[in-house]
């Protein structure tokens, strides 16, 4: 996720945690195309049905993190880092949603934006890797950390590096480390169709 104007938006970043609302409207523009390759990277193992796009999913994330005054951000691996987290939770959220509506709770849609509307289609494959990295995160919260961030983010492994604060070596050795654990935390789990879910 590396561009060249890296430096610009983490200075754009720094002044809007220091409450520069100007600072939000001149950043826009330069991380929107990143975070829709974000969306639709977090949305590549869905079934070709799914009607949740790539854009919708950008706007409810950037809503959710326009409207945090918490979060101090330190550069933009941090931005992205934090974003990957805000998509995965509403894709999760939207995944139970469906399960309720499965077990007789009644769809509800979601309108996000004039034209983009969820509906009520999503692969099991989401909550149970959401429910086998809860478990993961109990016992090893930074190796959670490396799988949310690589997986869920699209980060590299420097750039994993340098949210999580530690060398590239250890990223890969949380990374391989995580994913057997996964592995067989989801081995026998089987999406809506009976297939096994991997995690490659």
């Amino acid at each position: 996720m590396k561009d060249p104007s890296s430096e610009q938006v983490t200075a754009l970043l720094l002044r809007w945690s220091n409450g520069d609302e100007a600072a939000l409207e001149q950043l826009t523009p330069l991380i929107y195309s990143d975070l829709k390759r974000l969306a639709a990277w977090l949305l590549r193992g869905e079934r070709p049905e799914h009607t949740l796009q790539a854009t919708a999913l950008v706007n409810e994330a950037y809503l959710r993190l326009a409207g945090d005054q918490k979060i101090t951000w330190q550069n933009r691996a941090h931005f992205f880092a934090v974003a990957s987290r805000v998509m995965r939770h509403i894709l999760v959220d939207y995944a139970r949603q469906h399960s309720r509506a499965k077990r007789g709770g009644g769809a509800t849609l979601l309108q996000l934006d004039e034209v983009l509307v969820f509906a009520p289609e999503v692969s099991s494959d989401l909550l149970a890797l959401n429910s086998a990295l809860q478990l993961l995160g109990e016992t090893d919260r930074r190796k959670a950390r490396v799988v949310e961030l690589r997986y869920f983010g699209g980060l590299t492994v420097e750039e994993t590096a340098e949210v999580l604060q530690i060398s590239p070596n250890t990223v890969m050795r949380d990374w391989d480390m995580a994913k057997a654990w996964l592995r067989r935390e989801m081995g026998g789990h089987n999406d809506d169709s009976g297939r096994k879910v991997e995690i490659r």
